[in-house]
Formats: C-alpha cells, structure tokens, sequence
C-alpha cells in the first residue's frame, strides 16, 4: 500500500494528483525548482523538497536528485505527471531499484514505446496501420512532416512544403527536441492535410485486463500542441470505434502495458486511421474521459500500482464533455510566450477543481497550476490551466465552456482565452468539422479588439480609476469628485491600447460620471472594480483589473488591456531605428547572420528559447546588421535590443 506519495512533477498536474490522494489518505510530497518555490502546488503539499536551480536539466529532469528527494522525504512512491520524466524508461527503472514504487507502465513497456521509429515498427507487428517512414536525407514528395522520434507535446515537429525548407526545419527540430528530450534523433512522414487526431485511453491492470474508452478528438492544434479536446469525436462512428480502441488494446498487449496510456491515431478525411505515437503516461486532457466515463484515472493508477485489479468492463460513457487549455501566449503576436504575474485568475461559477462533480446538469471543472499572485516563469510550460465542461449535449457543453471562459477574470500575461472563445464558437467547430489545420489559416487579427470596445474598455477603466481616488482621498474628501470653481473643460485620462493612443473625456454629475469622449453615462460603481455603463439606453457591466499602470477590462464586447498613460511621463532613450527588440525573456540559441552581413527583410538573425519553444527574430528589412550585441547562451529581457539592420536607404 502507497502511504506517501512524491510527485515527480510541477503545477497543474502536481495538483491534480494530490487532490487524489488527499482522498486516498495518501500523504503527498512536492519537489520544486527556485522559481516555483511559491506555487500552489508546493504549499497543498504535505511535505515539499527544494531542487536548487532554475533549468528543467538541474532540476526537474534530474532523475537521481528526484530518487533522493522521495527517500529524504520518507516517500514510498513516485507519480511522474506528465511531461519531464513521466515516459523515460531509465528514471522508472531508478525508481523500482531504490525500492519505490512506481506509478505507471512497466519500464521495458516504455522503452518500447520512447522513440517513435521503433514504436512504429511494433505497431506494424501488431497490425496497427501507420504512415510510411520517410528518410530526411532523401525526401522527394512534399508536404511532409518532421517529427522528433523522442518526446511529443508538438515539439521538434516542423511542417515542411518544399525541399528549400527542408534543411532548416530539420535542424530547428533537431535543436529544439535535443534541448527538450536530450535526443535529437528526427524522422519525416507525409503530412495529411486535413485529417483528425484522435486517441484513445487505455487502462491495464497487473492482471491482464485492459480498458479502452471513449476516444478523444484533439484536432484543434496550434504548432501540432493541443488547444482544444473532446470525446466523443464528433466525427468518429461505429464501425471506426470499434476499430480504433482495438488497434489501442491490441498495441497494450503487444508491449505487456500496465497503468494509464493513451494510443495516438491521425484520421484520414476519408476514414482511413494511422498510428502516431503511443504516450506512456497520463495524458494532459485527462480531464474529459474522467467526465465521460464517470472515472478518476489518477485513483486507477494508484491502485493498479497497488496490485488492485479492475472491474471486468468500465463505466458506460455518457454525455460530451470538451476541454479548453489556458496558455500565456498572444495569439496575436504569433503566440509569442508571455511571462510574468499573474494579478487576478478566477472562474466564476466552477462546480469542482481537479475532479468530479454530482449532478445531472452541465459540470463546470476547472484544473489550473497557478492563482492570483503566482509568477509565470519563462523557465516551463505557457499553460495556465484547463478549464473542462461535461453536459448531457455537445452544444450544452460548448456553451457553457464558452461563457465561463468569457466570463473568467484574467489579468497578467497575455493569455489565450479569446481565441478559445473564437475557435468554441465559430462554425467550424459547431458542426464538428474541425480538423488540424484549422489554426494555420485562422484569421488572428479578428481577435484585436475594434476600436470601439477599446474605447467603452477606457472609460470604464478610467471610472474606475475615477472612483478609487475619491474612495481613497485622505484630502477634501467631502467635496464632490471633480469640483471645480468654474466648470470649463472636462477630466481626462489616457491609456494605451491595442490601436494606440485612447484619451477619455468626462465629467462629474454628482456620484456619477457623464463621459464626453465616448458618449456614456456611468450608472453604477462598485469597489469590486466593476462598473456599468449606459451606452446609447444599455447598460453594459465592466470587470477592470489594475495592476501599476496596467488595466485589463472585460466585458460582452471582449477583453482589452490597457496601459495608463502618464500625464508628465519622464523621458526615456529611444532604440536606434532597426534594432531588433527581444519580445520576451529567454535565452540566444542560435546566431545565424554576422555582424557586417547583408539581410533580407524577414531573414532569421536569431533564434530564442523560452517556455521551452524556439522563437525566430526576423530581420524588419533589406540592410546590413551593423551590430549584433548578444551570442549564443545570452540570457535576454523583453525589450533588450539584440542586434541592428541598417536598412538600403540608410
């Protein structure tokens, strides 16, 4: 019997088993990185262990310091998570031979499973059709897709539509799985274009039963990591289930699994279906078989690590239940990672967190890694959280997803959330049709919000403002906001927005604000940083958030940030014409262009890691890089000029 558990692992999925085993009577142990010394995860632990460092290498992926932190702490088993070392053969077997028990599949059963090359060619034993392999030395036909044999979460995958881009995207996936799996071994596959990814989650006990459930399908994709997942596939049938969970068990079988996994298929449009990858670990969006099934998978693993067999069938499937993952990234900016505070994160209305929730009615569960005050580091995954709804209908459950995530109060690094609510409510994914490439040709600029919303989101940030300085004046507080001897010109404030420069103009009418610029009326205020404003006979609400001189607002109209302008800001040097600005924290993995060398407008001149991505900095024009003021191993801060072009003209 497990007594205490350590958690071989950070944030969200740190939560999600200890929730479990605080049911269990499990005591709990957290390890954690210096930059996550103060998360959630580490304070719901019973007891938590300091992995001195910052990088994943030192700390997280540090099989022997994680060993000796369970035995230190009085551990009796370890719960990999998912992601770092949750699928490496090698840190199992550590695990088994310090005498711990470990919490998933049998080492030689991921061994089998760890490098895709070789994961294929058991499939094809098994009879489980896959995509032919492609050498990358002798690629001819196009599109193909690069793909890291180590590892998976969409890193070191590149897509390729022509031989000029092949060497590049090769070396990007080499660099890039190297630096998150420590192999760099890569292969190419044809790219199907429009095509499903759908999977199954298997589960096995020590004594030869295997459950396959309801499949997921997570075709909603940005950069092949998962956005969006649901189950069932809206476009998955009988016979084709039935053939996809026993291709799943038959693979089980073929590799002796034991414990949670999850078996990757892609989906042709004509509904032909191939083998990707077999995920020996639980699997992030976890979340929606639970809640279909009626099931807790974390529960299942520990007692199948305990010996306990299963019940001969599980639990029937019932209703629809979708998840949507948070990230902190801007869509807008080519999802460029954002780091830094988290100032305020809630869901209102959430029925549970990290687990099920009675009811007959729609089920709102939100599973997050992060809370009010939390820092985003650039060290580790964007993702926030998963928010999951299970209801009787997938309509019921893609509108109650939607309006939790529109209602939700997000302020800190940019964050995903309205391109969720885009993707949730367009027509694509209403009719299920939603496949791979449905991000690659999104229309991102619809997520900017217009003009006018940045306008209404100023004046209700500006009432805001408004209202705190008279709650908090220690001066002449008796006096109406905005008494003047002589009523001649209007208050103003200004901000920065989306679209540039937003300037308010209103007036005090009493308690009241009357705004001039835009024409609304404030009708309530609230210190909870809510406002309402009558806008043309309706009455909006508002939420605002401030942090320093940055406010978010939302509201029906969408979620704008905005930065307060200060009325006598102080002078500050601007960057040389041409320089290229780093637009986030992270570290210089690759310098492609010499200082005196000529570059074309949108020429890589360098390549950063942050989040565990690569992030290109692109030449802004035709020109010569005059200075290059970073190398290789360079750590950099957003805003950091990293080099200069020199355009033609100059």
């Amino acid at each position: 019997m497990i007594s205490r558990l350590l958690v071989a692992n950070r944030g969200e999925i740190a939560r999600r088993v200890m929730r479990t085993c605080r049911q269990a009577g499990i005591s709990t142990v957290a390890v954690f990185a210096d930059p996550d010394e103060c998360s959630p995860y580490v304070g719901e632990a019973d007891l938590a262990v300091r992995l001195p460092g910052t990088t994943s290498a030192r700390t997280y992926l540090d099989g022997a310091a994680i060993v000796t932190a369970a035995l230190a702490s009085g551990a009796d088993a370890i719960h990999p998570g998912y992601g770092f070392l949750s699928e490496d053969h090698r840190f199992a077997r550590q695990v088994q031979s310090a005498g711990l028990t470990w919490v998933g599949p049998p080492p030689a059963a991921m061994a089998a499973m760890a490098l895709k090359i070789e994961a294929r060619k058991t499939a094809i034993a098994a009879g489980v059709p896959v995509l032919p392999e492609l050498d990358p030395a002798s690629v001819t036909r196009f599109p193909v897709l690069v793909k890291a044999s180590a590892g998976g979460g969409g890193r070191g995958m590149r897509a390729v539509a022509s031989a000029g881009e092949l060497a590049e995207a090769i070396d990007s996936a080499q660099r890039e799985a190297r630096s998150a799996f420590g192999d760099g071994t890569v292969f190419c596959e044809p790219l199907l274009t429009g095509a499903r990814h759908v999977e199954v989650q298997v589960v096995a006990d020590q004594h030869g039963t295997i459950w396959t459930l309801t499949e997921r399908d997570c075709s909603v994709q940005r950069r092949y990591a998962k956005v969006i997942e649901e189950s069932p596939s809206p476009v998955v049938q009988e016979p084709l289930r039935r053939q996809l969970l026993a291709a799943a068990e038959a693979l089980a079988r073929a590799v002796g699994y034991v414990n949670a996994g999850t078996v990757e298929f892609l989906l042709s449009g004509s509904g032909e279906f191939y083998f990707l990858e077999f995920n020996t670990r639980l699997q992030v969006e976890h979340p929606v078989t639970e809640c279909l099934h009626d099931l807790d998978l974390v529960a299942l693993q520990l007692g199948i690590a305990e010996g306990q067999p299963l019940p001969a069938l599980p639990p029937a499937p019932a209703g629809h239940a979708i998840e949507a993952r948070l990230y902190a990234e801007d869509p807008v900016a080519g999802f460029r990672p954002s780091a830094g505070r988290v100032h305020a994160f809630a869901v209102p209305a959430v029925d549970t967190e990290f687990g099920l929730a009675s009811g007959t009615g729609a089920t709102l569960r939100l599973d997050a890694g992060v809370a009010a005050g939390s820092v985003i580091s650039t060290h580790y995954d964007a993702m926030l959280g998963k928010l999951i709804v299970w209801a009787p209908t997938r309509d019921e459950a893609t509108r109650r997803l939607v309006t939790a995530l529109a209602g939700a109060s997000i302020a800190g690094p940019a964050t995903n959330r309205d391109l969720l609510v885009s993707v949730l409510g367009s027509e694509a994914f209403a009719a299920g049709g939603a496949d791979t490439s449905l991000l690659e040709g999104y229309d991102y600029g619809g997520l900017v919000p217009g003009q006018r919303t940045c306008e209404l989101s100023a004046a209700a940030a500006a009432a805001v403002i408004a209202l705190a300085n008279r709650r908090d004046a220690t001066a002449a507080k008796s006096i109406p906001g905005g008494w003047r001897n002589v009523r001649s010109q209007p208050q103003r404030r200004s901000f920065s927005g989306p679209g540039g420069r937003l300037d308010v103009a209103y007036r005090w009418d009493g308690a009241m604000i009357a705004f001039e610029q835009p024409a609304a009326r404030l009708v309530e205020g609230a210190r909870t940083g809510e406002v309402r404003l009558d806008v043309e006979g309706v009455s909006y609400r508002f939420r605002v958030i401030r942090a320093g001189e940055q406010v978010w607002v939302s509201s029906v109209f969408g979620s704008v940030m905005l930065e307060l302008i200060e009325r006598l800001p102080a002078p500050q040097e601007a960057a040389k014409s041409g320089s290229l600005i780093a637009p986030m924290p992270g570290s210089v993995i690759t310098v492609a262009v010499d200082a005196g060398d000529q570059v074309t407008a949108g020429q890589v001149v360098l390549v950063l890691e942050a989040m565990k991505m690569e992030h290109q900095v692109l030449a802004p024009a035709d020109g010569v890089l005059t200075e290059v003021r970073v190398s290789r191993g360079t750590q950099v801060h957003a805003g950091d000029v990293l080099a200069v072009v020199s355009s033609d003209q100059e």
